[in-house]
This record gives C-alpha cells, sequence and structure tokens, in this order.
C-alpha cells in the first residue's frame, strides 16, 4: 500500500516537477484503486492456482519495482499513472495470497488476530509515509523516498511463505459462475457493502486534513488528528480481530454495528470545533475503518476451500470503493465539505444494511450451510 500514499504524501514535490494539480492527484488515486479491482478477481484465481509461495513473492516483487520505477523512471504524468497501476497489482495480489496462507497456515482459533494484524498494514503504510517525507524526501529528494522504501520491500522475500505448490485442481464442466466452493451471488452483495464502506472511510485520509483546515483548524493540529487516527486504525484492527477470534460467530453482524457507529463519527466531522473532529476522527478510523480484517476472516471462514477467490470478489468491491469514494467525496466537498461527510455517513449506513442482507443471503446458500454444518460455532458467519 505503500506506493499509493507515498504519492499522495509527496503529491506538491511530485506535482511541481510533472505537472499535475490536485484534481490529478485525485485521478492517480482512482486510477490505482480501479486497476486494483480490475486484477482482483483475476488475482484470487492467480492465487488459488499457484499457490501462495510463488503468488506473495510475485506481489513482493512487483510493488518494489513499481517504487523503483516512480523513483527512476517516472518523468511525465503519464508514466506515473502507468506504473502506479502495475502496483495496484501488487498489491491485488499480496493481499490475496496473505489470505490464503493465513487460512491455511495459521490455527482458526487465531485467524482473526491474524487478519487484524495483516489489515493493519494500511494504516501502517501511512505511518511510514509520514516518516519517509521529512527524513527522506525532504532532505535529498522525493525520488529518494521510493527508491529506499522500495529497497526495504525486498526484506519482505525472505518472509514469504514456503509451503508447496497446491496440487492441480480438476476442471469442472458446470457453470463456475456459482460452484459449490464459493457462494458467488452472496459473495457480490457483501462486495457491494464493501464498496459502500470503504468509499465513505477512504475519505478519512484523503480529506480530513483540508477539510479541518477549511473549518478554522491549523494544518499542524489537523496533520497531528490525522496522525491519531492513524494509530487508532492500527489499534481497532488489530483488536477487532483478536476479538474476533474470542467469538461463537456473527462476525459479518459486528462488522454491520462498527460501520453505524464509524457514521455517527463522519456525521462529526461536519460539525465544526476541534472536539467533534476529534472524537469523528477517532469513531471514523476506530469503527467505521476497522472491519476490512473481521470481513476477511468471516468470508474465509464461510469459504475454507476457496478462501483466495472468495476474498477476491470482496475485496474488488473494497477497491471500487477507493476508486469512487474519494471522487465522489471530492466533487461534494468543492461545494461543501460538511455536506460531503453527512453523504459519507450516510453511505456507511447503507453499507451496514446490505452487508445484514449479504449475511442473509450468505448464509442460506447451499455451499455455506455445508460449511456450517461442519463447524463447532453454528453462527460463524
Amino acid at each position: 500500500m505503500v506506493p499509493v500514499f507515498l504519492v499522495g504524501g509527496l503529491a506538491v514535490q511530485i506535482g511541481d516537477e510533472l505537472g499535475f494539480s490536485p484534481a490529478g492527484l485525485g485521478v492517480v488515486v482512482a486510477l490505482y484503486f480501479a486497476a486494483g479491482a480490475l486484477c482482483s478477481i483475476p488475482a484470487g484465481a492467480l492465487v488459488e492456482r499457484y499457490g501462495d509461495r510463488l503468488t506473495s513473492r510475485a506481489g513482493v516483487l512487483l510493488a518494489s519495482l513499481t517504487m523503483f520505477g516512480i523513483g527512476g523512471l517516472a518523468r511525465s504524468y503519464t508514466t506515473l499513472v502507468i506504473i502506479m497501476m502495475v502496483g495496484a497489482a501488487a498489491n491485488s495480489l499480496g493481499q490475496l495470497s496473505s489470505n490464503l496462507s493465513l487460512a491455511r497456515q495459521v490455527p482458526k482459533h487465531r485467524q482473526g488476530l491474524s487478519f487484524g494484524v495483516k489489515q493493519s498494514a494500511i494504516p501502517i503504510a501511512t505511518l511510514l509515509t509520514g516518516a519517509a517525507i521529512p527524513t527522506v524526501a525532504l532532505t535529498v529528494g522525493w525520488r529518494w523516498a521510493f527508491l529506499v522504501v522500495g529497497a526495504l520491500a525486498l526484506g519482505a522475500l525472505p518472509l514469504a511463505p514456503r509451503g508447496p505448490r497446491p496440487p492441480a485442481r480438476p476442471k469442472s464442466t458446470k457453470d463456475t459462475k456459482d460452484t459449490p466452493e464459493r457462494a458467488t451471488g452472496p459473495l457480490i452483495v457483501l462486495a457491494l457493502g464493501a464498496t459502500l464502506a470503504a468509499g465513505s472511510a477512504s475519505a478519512l485520509g484523503i480529506f480530513l486534513v483540508d477539510s479541518a483546515v477549511a473549518q478554522g483548524i491549523g494544518p499542524g493540529m489537523a496533520g497531528a488528528v490525522l496522525t491519531m487516527g492513524s494509530v487508532v486504525g492500527v489499534i481497532s484492527r488489530i483488536g477487532g480481530g483478536w476479538l474476533a477470534d474470542r467469538r461463537q460467530g456473527n462476525h459479518l453482524l459486528i462488522v454491520a454495528g462498527t460501520l453505524l457507529t464509524g457514521a455517527a463519527g463522519l456525521a462529526l466531522l461536519a460539525l465544526p470545533g476541534i472536539w467533534p473532529l476529534l472524537l469523528g476522527t477517532v469513531l471514523g478510523y476506530g469503527l467505521g475503518w476497522s472491519w476490512p480484517g473481521v470481513l476477511n476472516f468471516a468470508v474465509v471462514r464461510l469459504n475454507p476451500l476457496a478462501p483466495a477467490s472468495a476474498t477476491s470478489i470482496t475485496q474488488a468491491g473494497v477497491y471500487l470503493g477507493g476508486c469512487l469514494g474519494p471522487l465522489v467525496f471530492g466533487f461534494l466537498a468543492s461545494h461543501s465539505y460538511p455536506l460531503a461527510w453527512l453523504v459519507g455517513a450516510g453511505a456507511m449506513v447503507s453499507a451496514s444494511v446490505v452487508l445484514v442482507l449479504g449475511r442473509r443471503l450468505m448464509l442460506a446458500h447451499p455451499s455455506v450451510r455445508a460449511v456450517r454444518a461442519t463447524l463447532i460455532q453454528p453462527t460463524a458467519g
């Protein structure tokens, strides 16, 4: 995730050299997540076919090459966009290969925590970006920030999974849209909920500082609040996964509930003053953006035969939300930030309703009912 956040954090310096405005940055981010959505389902099929050993290393190498490419080859706005779209493919491979690794190598009573730790990578990426800007980018140049982080990324290669390649799976003559291994229809409904939720939550990291400054908060204080939100996001994602391991089930209902509370946080951001900003950020990051790990955990538990393929559908929804959310929010914010935050809160409420519907459809699906019949916990979803 570092490439997209680092481009955002260094947008002023990169934009001055490559000649693009904040609107151009919005297009880069939108195309990055759009490419991630398009790559997600094919990446899931690749991960299921070739296993996590090969695809996790491919994701690391592509991510590193993305940062080397931006630091050394991005001499125009078009080149930057193309390289970033390669980075989106790396993100898809990394997300889904790690989902497969956790599903198959981590004991079931620790999977919730493991997914929470994995999903905390996103707020940690924002913290790494914040550290790279003053220490590298503003001292020796923005290109060196990408080169240094690209080199650091290669350090993940020795840590990649070393499990055997999965056995060949027999080809089926049946329609693959809804095989017994994957409840495609309900997963699409869950993906729609994830789109609405991610579209609203992604606005926090992108627009929070500018919104606070527009309401009279100083830039330094606004930046500190954003950093606080990132820390709260890390804690909430890990804590949410830890709690998931201690529940008998109903994980999707918990996700729906956290989104309702997160919606209240976004609504508070529509109010002026430092206290609504602080409380809205804590609720927005702490609950409104804490759900991805628990969602992945629930989907994997209910689709254990094809975890990468199943989560590729819901992950596509997350990427689509990351693409469309900032575009819609930015358009609304250009007219009124309070209106934009209230619309975002409404989208989170809608996401909660859609996830509850998706859960009902998922639990009624024959493949999921067969899985639940083998579980000790009858309410695993």
